[in-house]
């Protein structure tokens, strides 16, 4: 699956205007050079967790399963909270009795922290996507990729009241061997996805809904955007591919640590 470099520009509005930080570019490259490692046997990070009460070290082999089961569905929503769209997007999750993991940028935690706060309230976990959605951080040093991490970690944790991030995924997948080992160390499992709804692509309702469709069986984690750009497509296609999961014996977990 390719990267998602589009639409970025709205990142650099925000954390300029309300942060002061300036992003740097995304490259581009293919999700397959990262997924690759989460077939391997199953690794305990060795790192150790800085002082702090962080989390005990989970499995750092990307995460992709279920906690529900072979017919359970994970519902992963990236790049918020954002003001708009969020708020809808939890309404929708809240008419269909589903949990979802969302994957949270840093610099929205921080402008944001109420959204995040309702999202902790509605029972839906938290992920960490780093600082600044910087899709080629796979490419930058180690000391780059900490601080991406560690300080969303942070952010994220202030902005929800002390609630940990469970999760790490990397901007466009662009996870590296020590970005694992350093999420899990912390508590976070590396979680990647199967299927790309492509929602930021604006691609329109009908075909969100007929990638979920045609892709399911390549697993069960499904990724969607909350943020990034206009998410009236994606909120409408959460809207019928939740219920036609359900008629279909589906249930909705999060993915497993």
């Amino acid at each position: 699956m390719a990267r998602h470099d589009g639409g970025r520009g709205w990142y650099g509005k925000v954390i300029g205007a309300a942060l002061g930080v300036t992003l740097l570019a995304a490259g581009a490259s293919m999700w397959t050079a990262q997924a690759g490692s989460a077939g391997s046997a199953p690794r305990r990070a060795t790192a150790s967790a800085t002082p702090g009460g962080a989390a005990a070290p989970v499995d750092m082999t990307i995460a992709h399963a279920s906690d529900q089961g072979p017919r359970g569905i994970n519902i992963t929503i990236d790049d918020g909270p954002d003001p708009v769209w969020t708020p809808q997007v939890l309404d929708v999750l809240r008419e269909y009795g589903v949990r979802a993991t969302f994957c949270v940028v840093g610099t929205q935690a921080r402008a944001y922290p109420d959204l995040v706060k309702q999202v902790v309230a509605a029972g839906h976990r938290l992920c960490d996507h780093t600082v600044s959605h910087d899709t080629a951080m796979d490419r930058k040093s180690e000391a780059y990729q900490s601080r991406e991490i560690l300080d969303a970690e942070r952010m994220i944790t202030e902005a929800s009241g002390g609630v940990r991030p469970m999760y790490y995924r990397a901007p466009g997948g662009a996870f590296t061997p020590y970005s694992r080992e350093l999420a899990a160390s912390r508590g976070m499992r590396p979680l990647g996805w199967n299927v790309d709804t492509e929602d930021w692509e604006l691609p329109g309702t009908d075909a969100i809904v007929a990638t979920v469709e045609r892709e399911l069986s390549n697993g069960p984690t499904l990724l969607f955007h909350d943020a990034g750009g206009e998410r009236s497509q994606t909120v409408e296609a959460l809207r019928r591919v939740l219920p036609w999961l359900k008629e279909r014996g589906y249930s909705f977990g999060f993915p497993v640590r």
